[in-house]
Protein backbone atom coordinates (compact mmCIF):
# COMPACT_ATOMS: atom_id res chain seq x y z
CA UNK A 1 0.00 0.00 0.00
CA UNK A 2 3.14 2.32 1.23
CA UNK A 3 4.99 1.44 -2.53
CA UNK A 4 1.38 2.38 -4.17
CA UNK A 5 0.82 6.07 -3.02
CA UNK A 6 4.81 6.52 -3.42
CA UNK A 7 4.05 5.97 -7.01
CA UNK A 8 1.23 8.16 -7.06
CA UNK A 9 3.42 10.93 -5.79
CA UNK A 10 6.30 10.40 -7.94
CA UNK A 11 3.87 10.35 -10.81
CA UNK A 12 2.23 14.09 -9.88
CA UNK A 13 5.37 15.33 -9.30
CA UNK A 14 6.52 14.17 -12.89
CA UNK A 15 3.29 15.19 -14.26
CA UNK A 16 4.01 18.31 -12.75
CA UNK A 17 7.19 18.99 -13.77
CA UNK A 18 5.89 18.05 -17.46
CA UNK A 19 3.09 20.71 -17.40
CA UNK A 20 3.67 23.85 -18.97
CA UNK A 21 1.30 25.67 -16.72
CA UNK A 22 2.32 28.91 -14.78
CA UNK A 23 -0.77 28.82 -13.04
CA UNK A 24 -0.43 25.20 -11.69
CA UNK A 25 3.17 26.53 -10.48
CA UNK A 26 1.81 29.14 -8.54
CA UNK A 27 -1.06 26.91 -6.81
CA UNK A 28 1.54 24.36 -5.83
CA UNK A 29 3.82 27.06 -4.12
CA UNK A 30 0.65 28.47 -2.40
CA UNK A 31 0.04 25.24 -1.22
CA UNK A 32 3.11 24.24 0.05
CA UNK A 33 3.60 27.93 1.81
CA UNK A 34 0.18 27.44 3.38
CA UNK A 35 1.76 23.94 4.82
CA UNK A 36 4.81 25.60 6.82
CA UNK A 37 2.40 28.76 7.50
CA UNK A 38 -0.74 26.64 8.89
CA UNK A 39 0.45 23.17 9.53
CA UNK A 40 -2.07 21.65 11.69
CA UNK A 41 -5.07 20.27 10.25
CA UNK A 42 -8.19 20.81 12.46
CA UNK A 43 -11.31 18.72 11.94
CA UNK A 44 -15.00 20.80 11.75
CA UNK A 45 -16.95 17.25 11.20
CA UNK A 46 -19.15 16.29 8.71
CA UNK A 47 -20.87 17.82 5.75
CA UNK A 48 -23.40 15.79 3.19
CA UNK A 49 -24.61 15.88 -0.42
CA UNK A 50 -26.18 14.27 -3.22
CA UNK A 51 -24.75 12.09 -5.95
CA UNK A 52 -26.13 9.55 -8.52
CA UNK A 53 -24.50 6.66 -10.37
CA UNK A 54 -25.92 5.64 -13.85
CA UNK A 55 -27.10 1.81 -13.74
CA UNK A 56 -27.35 1.81 -17.14
CA UNK A 57 -30.00 -0.55 -17.71
CA UNK A 58 -33.18 1.30 -16.60
CA UNK A 59 -32.54 -0.05 -12.76
CA UNK A 60 -32.24 -3.55 -13.72
CA UNK A 61 -28.01 -4.06 -12.91
CA UNK A 62 -25.96 -3.16 -15.60
CA UNK A 63 -22.60 -1.73 -15.45
CA UNK A 64 -21.78 -0.35 -12.09
CA UNK A 65 -25.28 -1.10 -11.45
CA UNK A 66 -24.98 -3.50 -8.29
CA UNK A 67 -28.05 -2.33 -5.79
CA UNK A 68 -26.41 -1.94 -2.37
CA UNK A 69 -27.90 -4.72 -0.30
CA UNK A 70 -31.26 -2.78 1.60
CA UNK A 71 -31.16 0.14 -1.05
CA UNK A 72 -35.15 0.61 -1.79
CA UNK A 73 -36.02 0.73 -5.48
CA UNK A 74 -38.81 2.40 -6.96
CA UNK A 75 -39.64 0.91 -10.78
CA UNK A 76 -42.28 -0.47 -12.66
CA UNK A 77 -41.57 -3.20 -15.16
CA UNK A 78 -38.54 -1.86 -17.33
CA UNK A 79 -39.59 1.75 -18.02
CA UNK A 80 -36.53 3.90 -17.89
CA UNK A 81 -36.15 7.86 -17.62
CA UNK A 82 -34.89 10.19 -20.12
CA UNK A 83 -32.00 11.38 -17.51
CA UNK A 84 -28.14 10.07 -16.49
CA UNK A 85 -27.84 11.80 -13.39
CA UNK A 86 -24.65 9.99 -12.43
CA UNK A 87 -20.97 10.38 -14.12
CA UNK A 88 -19.50 8.57 -16.97
CA UNK A 89 -18.01 4.85 -17.06
CA UNK A 90 -20.36 4.42 -13.97
CA UNK A 91 -18.73 7.16 -11.68
CA UNK A 92 -20.57 9.26 -8.96
CA UNK A 93 -21.51 12.59 -9.99
CA UNK A 94 -22.14 15.43 -7.28
CA UNK A 95 -25.89 16.64 -8.23
CA UNK A 96 -26.26 19.00 -4.92
CA UNK A 97 -23.03 20.57 -3.16
CA UNK A 98 -21.75 18.32 -0.24
CA UNK A 99 -22.47 21.39 2.38
CA UNK A 100 -25.56 20.25 4.59
CA UNK A 101 -24.87 19.85 8.34
CA UNK A 102 -27.18 16.82 8.60
CA UNK A 103 -27.90 13.75 6.69
CA UNK A 104 -31.48 14.21 6.59
CA UNK A 105 -30.60 17.50 4.71
CA UNK A 106 -29.38 15.83 1.84
CA UNK A 107 -32.41 13.41 2.30
CA UNK A 108 -34.74 15.92 1.84
CA UNK A 109 -32.61 17.27 -1.05
CA UNK A 110 -33.17 14.47 -3.00
CA UNK A 111 -37.20 14.21 -2.29
CA UNK A 112 -37.31 17.54 -3.48
CA UNK A 113 -35.03 17.05 -6.78
CA UNK A 114 -37.29 13.61 -7.51
CA UNK A 115 -40.23 15.43 -6.54
CA UNK A 116 -39.74 18.20 -9.30
CA UNK A 117 -38.40 16.04 -11.41
CA UNK A 118 -41.77 14.80 -11.04
CA UNK A 119 -43.83 17.86 -11.62
CA UNK A 120 -41.57 19.35 -14.61
CA UNK A 121 -39.16 16.88 -16.56
CA UNK A 122 -41.98 14.43 -17.49
CA UNK A 123 -45.51 14.26 -19.01
CA UNK A 124 -44.89 10.38 -18.87
CA UNK A 125 -47.39 9.35 -16.00
CA UNK A 126 -45.57 5.78 -15.80
CA UNK A 127 -42.31 8.15 -15.61
CA UNK A 128 -43.84 10.10 -12.89
CA UNK A 129 -45.35 7.66 -10.86
CA UNK A 130 -41.84 5.76 -10.50
CA UNK A 131 -40.56 9.34 -8.86
CA UNK A 132 -43.30 9.66 -6.82
CA UNK A 133 -43.02 5.96 -5.35
CA UNK A 134 -39.37 7.45 -4.53
CA UNK A 135 -40.40 10.53 -3.15
CA UNK A 136 -42.92 8.07 -0.94
CA UNK A 137 -39.85 6.09 0.18
CA UNK A 138 -38.22 9.57 1.42
CA UNK A 139 -40.76 10.83 2.92
CA UNK A 140 -41.19 7.97 5.52
CA UNK A 141 -37.55 6.02 5.95
CA UNK A 142 -34.31 7.82 6.78
CA UNK A 143 -32.55 6.25 3.83
CA UNK A 144 -29.58 6.77 1.91
CA UNK A 145 -30.02 5.56 -1.31
CA UNK A 146 -32.94 5.06 -3.46
CA UNK A 147 -32.22 3.56 -7.22
CA UNK A 148 -35.00 4.71 -9.78
CA UNK A 149 -35.53 4.74 -13.72
CA UNK A 150 -32.03 3.70 -14.08
CA UNK A 151 -29.70 5.76 -11.91
CA UNK A 152 -28.59 5.31 -8.02
CA UNK A 153 -28.96 8.53 -5.84
CA UNK A 154 -26.79 8.55 -2.78
CA UNK A 155 -26.65 10.75 -0.08
CA UNK A 156 -22.81 11.17 0.62
CA UNK A 157 -20.36 12.28 3.66
CA UNK A 158 -17.35 13.91 3.37
CA UNK A 159 -15.29 15.34 6.59
CA UNK A 160 -14.43 19.11 6.74
CA UNK A 161 -11.06 20.19 7.55
CA UNK A 162 -9.03 23.46 8.24
CA UNK A 163 -5.97 24.81 8.85
CA UNK A 164 -4.43 26.53 11.91
CA UNK A 165 -0.67 28.08 12.26
CA UNK A 166 0.43 30.91 15.12
CA UNK A 167 -1.58 33.46 13.75
CA UNK A 168 -4.83 31.66 13.78
CA UNK A 169 -6.86 29.99 11.09
CA UNK A 170 -6.07 29.74 7.36
CA UNK A 171 -7.47 32.54 5.27
CA UNK A 172 -8.07 32.42 1.61
CA UNK A 173 -5.17 31.95 -0.24
CA UNK A 174 -4.34 34.23 -3.06
CA UNK A 175 -5.01 31.93 -6.08
CA UNK A 176 -8.61 30.59 -4.74
CA UNK A 177 -11.07 30.94 -6.98
CA UNK A 178 -13.25 34.72 -6.37
CA UNK A 179 -16.88 34.77 -8.18
CA UNK A 180 -15.61 36.36 -11.11
CA UNK A 181 -15.74 40.64 -11.60
CA UNK A 182 -18.91 40.14 -9.52
CA UNK A 183 -17.81 41.79 -5.84
CA UNK A 184 -21.48 42.97 -4.72
CA UNK A 185 -22.22 43.20 -1.24
CA UNK A 186 -26.15 42.96 -1.51
CA UNK A 187 -28.28 41.17 -3.81
CA UNK A 188 -27.98 38.90 -6.83
CA UNK A 189 -26.49 35.41 -6.42
CA UNK A 190 -22.77 34.51 -4.96
CA UNK A 191 -20.84 31.99 -7.28
CA UNK A 192 -22.25 28.62 -8.05
CA UNK A 193 -20.81 25.70 -6.10
CA UNK A 194 -18.07 24.06 -8.17
CA UNK A 195 -18.69 20.64 -7.56
CA UNK A 196 -21.89 20.27 -8.57
CA UNK A 197 -21.53 18.36 -11.89
CA UNK A 198 -17.96 16.75 -10.70
CA UNK A 199 -17.41 12.82 -10.89
CA UNK A 200 -15.88 12.08 -7.53
CA UNK A 201 -12.99 10.39 -8.66
CA UNK A 202 -10.05 9.75 -5.79
CA UNK A 203 -7.21 9.27 -8.81
CA UNK A 204 -7.84 12.78 -10.42
CA UNK A 205 -4.82 14.44 -10.48
CA UNK A 206 -5.09 17.36 -8.71
CA UNK A 207 -1.33 18.45 -7.50
CA UNK A 208 1.26 17.15 -5.31
CA UNK A 209 0.38 18.76 -2.43
CA UNK A 210 -3.23 17.78 -2.91
CA UNK A 211 -1.84 14.13 -3.71
CA UNK A 212 -0.08 14.17 -0.29
CA UNK A 213 -2.74 15.29 1.69
CA UNK A 214 -4.69 12.24 -0.03
CA UNK A 215 -2.40 9.65 1.29
CA UNK A 216 -2.41 11.41 4.58
CA UNK A 217 -6.05 11.22 5.43
CA UNK A 218 -6.41 7.97 4.38
CA UNK A 219 -5.16 6.19 7.69
CA UNK A 220 -7.33 9.55 9.58
CA UNK A 221 -9.89 8.22 12.32
CA UNK A 222 -11.74 9.83 15.24
CA UNK A 223 -10.27 9.17 18.02
CA UNK A 224 -9.87 10.75 21.92
CA UNK A 225 -11.69 10.71 24.36
CA UNK A 226 -13.46 13.84 22.53
CA UNK A 227 -15.37 11.23 20.48
CA UNK A 228 -18.20 8.26 21.67
CA UNK A 229 -17.32 4.84 21.01
CA UNK A 230 -19.82 4.33 18.06
CA UNK A 231 -18.27 7.56 16.66
CA UNK A 232 -14.71 6.76 16.71
CA UNK A 233 -15.37 2.76 15.61
CA UNK A 234 -17.44 4.14 12.66
CA UNK A 235 -14.60 5.97 11.65
CA UNK A 236 -12.02 2.78 11.77
CA UNK A 237 -14.82 0.85 10.01
CA UNK A 238 -14.54 4.10 7.58
CA UNK A 239 -10.85 3.20 6.70
CA UNK A 240 -11.63 -0.49 6.12
CA UNK A 241 -14.45 0.09 3.19
CA UNK A 242 -13.65 3.28 2.39
CA UNK A 243 -10.02 3.45 2.03
CA UNK A 244 -9.53 5.64 -0.71
CA UNK A 245 -9.64 9.62 -0.79
CA UNK A 246 -11.18 12.12 -3.01
CA UNK A 247 -11.00 15.89 -2.21
CA UNK A 248 -13.87 18.54 -3.42
CA UNK A 249 -13.37 21.68 -4.19
CA UNK A 250 -11.89 24.24 -1.27
CA UNK A 251 -14.83 25.73 0.69
CA UNK A 252 -14.99 28.97 2.50
CA UNK A 253 -16.66 30.00 6.23
CA UNK A 254 -16.56 31.99 9.10
CA UNK A 255 -14.19 31.84 12.23
CA UNK A 256 -14.33 33.87 15.70
CA UNK A 257 -11.44 34.44 17.78
CA UNK A 258 -12.88 35.19 21.50
CA UNK A 259 -11.29 34.74 25.27
CA UNK A 260 -8.17 32.92 22.84
CA UNK A 261 -10.63 30.55 21.34
CA UNK A 262 -11.27 30.10 17.57
CA UNK A 263 -15.00 28.77 17.35
CA UNK A 264 -16.66 28.36 13.67
CA UNK A 265 -19.18 30.72 12.70
CA UNK A 266 -21.88 29.99 10.13
CA UNK A 267 -22.44 28.15 7.40
CA UNK A 268 -20.08 26.73 4.29
CA UNK A 269 -19.51 29.34 1.41
CA UNK A 270 -18.47 28.27 -2.24
CA UNK A 271 -16.02 31.25 -2.13
CA UNK A 272 -14.24 33.83 -0.36
CA UNK A 273 -16.48 36.81 -1.20
CA UNK A 274 -19.88 34.81 -0.47
CA UNK A 275 -18.52 34.17 3.22
CA UNK A 276 -17.02 38.11 3.02
CA UNK A 277 -20.31 38.95 2.45
CA UNK A 278 -21.95 36.61 5.07
CA UNK A 279 -19.73 38.41 7.66
CA UNK A 280 -20.83 42.12 6.55
CA UNK A 281 -24.67 40.85 6.72
CA UNK A 282 -24.03 39.10 10.01
CA UNK A 283 -22.21 42.16 11.66
CA UNK A 284 -24.90 44.85 10.30
CA UNK A 285 -28.02 42.95 10.41
CA UNK A 286 -28.62 39.31 11.22
CA UNK A 287 -26.50 38.77 14.65
CA UNK A 288 -27.89 42.20 16.08
CA UNK A 289 -31.29 40.78 16.17
CA UNK A 290 -30.68 37.23 16.75
CA UNK A 291 -28.83 37.74 19.63
CA UNK A 292 -30.58 41.41 20.97
CA UNK A 293 -27.43 43.31 20.93
CA UNK A 294 -27.68 46.70 23.17
CA UNK A 295 -27.43 49.90 21.41
CA UNK A 296 -23.99 50.05 22.25
CA UNK A 297 -22.60 46.84 21.01
CA UNK A 298 -25.41 46.91 17.89
CA UNK A 299 -23.38 50.40 16.50
CA UNK A 300 -19.58 49.19 17.31
CA UNK A 301 -20.99 46.10 14.89
CA UNK A 302 -22.11 48.57 11.95
CA UNK A 303 -19.19 50.18 12.49
CA UNK A 304 -17.20 47.43 11.77
CA UNK A 305 -19.49 46.01 9.03
CA UNK A 306 -18.89 49.82 7.02
CA UNK A 307 -15.21 49.54 7.61
CA UNK A 308 -14.56 45.70 6.15
CA UNK A 309 -16.91 46.80 3.21
CA UNK A 310 -14.91 49.94 2.66
CA UNK A 311 -11.98 47.66 3.04
CA UNK A 312 -13.10 45.70 -0.48
CA UNK A 313 -11.64 41.89 -0.57
CA UNK A 314 -10.32 42.43 3.66
CA UNK A 315 -10.59 38.68 5.42
CA UNK A 316 -10.89 40.39 8.86
CA UNK A 317 -12.87 42.59 10.79
CA UNK A 318 -12.46 43.45 14.79
CA UNK A 319 -15.19 43.97 16.97
CA UNK A 320 -13.57 44.97 20.03
CA UNK A 321 -12.04 42.36 21.49
CA UNK A 322 -13.48 39.72 19.33
CA UNK A 323 -11.72 39.11 15.86
CA UNK A 324 -13.76 37.33 12.60
CA UNK A 325 -11.82 35.76 10.07
CA UNK A 326 -12.71 34.52 6.67
CA UNK A 327 -11.22 30.54 6.71
CA UNK A 328 -10.52 28.38 4.17
CA UNK A 329 -12.40 24.85 4.13
CA UNK A 330 -10.93 21.84 2.84
CA UNK A 331 -13.36 19.07 2.53
CA UNK A 332 -12.62 14.98 1.67
CA UNK A 333 -14.80 11.86 0.37
CA UNK A 334 -14.16 8.73 1.23
CA UNK A 335 -14.35 6.07 -1.36
CA UNK A 336 -14.79 2.52 -1.66
CA UNK A 337 -15.39 -0.18 -4.13
CA UNK A 338 -18.92 0.47 -4.06
CA UNK A 339 -18.56 4.24 -4.43
CA UNK A 340 -18.24 7.07 -2.30
CA UNK A 341 -19.26 6.81 1.50
CA UNK A 342 -23.02 7.34 2.81
CA UNK A 343 -23.47 8.86 5.98
CA UNK A 344 -22.21 6.67 9.04
CA UNK A 345 -24.52 5.09 12.03
CA UNK A 346 -23.27 7.83 14.44
CA UNK A 347 -24.02 10.65 12.28
CA UNK A 348 -26.59 12.79 14.04
CA UNK A 349 -29.92 14.11 12.57
CA UNK A 350 -32.04 17.44 14.09
CA UNK A 351 -35.54 15.24 12.46
CA UNK A 352 -36.67 12.94 10.63
CA UNK A 353 -38.35 12.25 6.91
CA UNK A 354 -41.39 13.95 6.42
CA UNK A 355 -43.58 14.83 3.53
CA UNK A 356 -42.34 18.23 1.90
CA UNK A 357 -44.50 18.67 -0.75
CA UNK A 358 -48.25 18.69 -2.35
CA UNK A 359 -49.35 15.48 -3.28
CA UNK A 360 -49.20 14.86 -6.75
CA UNK A 361 -51.20 12.61 -9.02
CA UNK A 362 -50.02 10.20 -11.76
CA UNK A 363 -51.49 12.99 -14.30
CA UNK A 364 -49.33 15.75 -12.43
CA UNK A 365 -52.36 17.26 -10.55
CA UNK A 366 -51.55 19.19 -6.91
CA UNK A 367 -53.57 18.55 -4.44
CA UNK A 368 -52.61 21.32 -1.60
CA UNK A 369 -55.14 20.30 0.90
CA UNK A 370 -53.97 16.68 1.44
CA UNK A 371 -51.25 15.19 3.56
Amino acid sequence: MADDWKRRIDRLHENLVRRDDPAAWVTEADAVEASYRYPDLLVRGPVFGLAAQNTGDGGHGGHGGKRRPGAPRAERGSTAGPWRDGGENGGWRLLRPVSGGTPQEARDSLNSFLWFRAKDDTDDPRLRRTLLDAVAVLENEPVNEVEVLGCRYRVVRADEFARRGEDGMEPPRPTDPEPGNDYSWEGGRGREWPEVGLTIDPDRDEGLMAGAMKLGLRSFTYNGALYPDQVRRDSELAVEHYPDIALLPVGFSLAELADGQWTPRGALLPSPHDARRALFDGMNEFWPMMYRFDPARRAAHARAAAEFKAAGRADEARVGDVLYRVCRIERAVRCGPDGPEPPRPSDLDSWGPMKLHPTMDDDGTLHYDEG
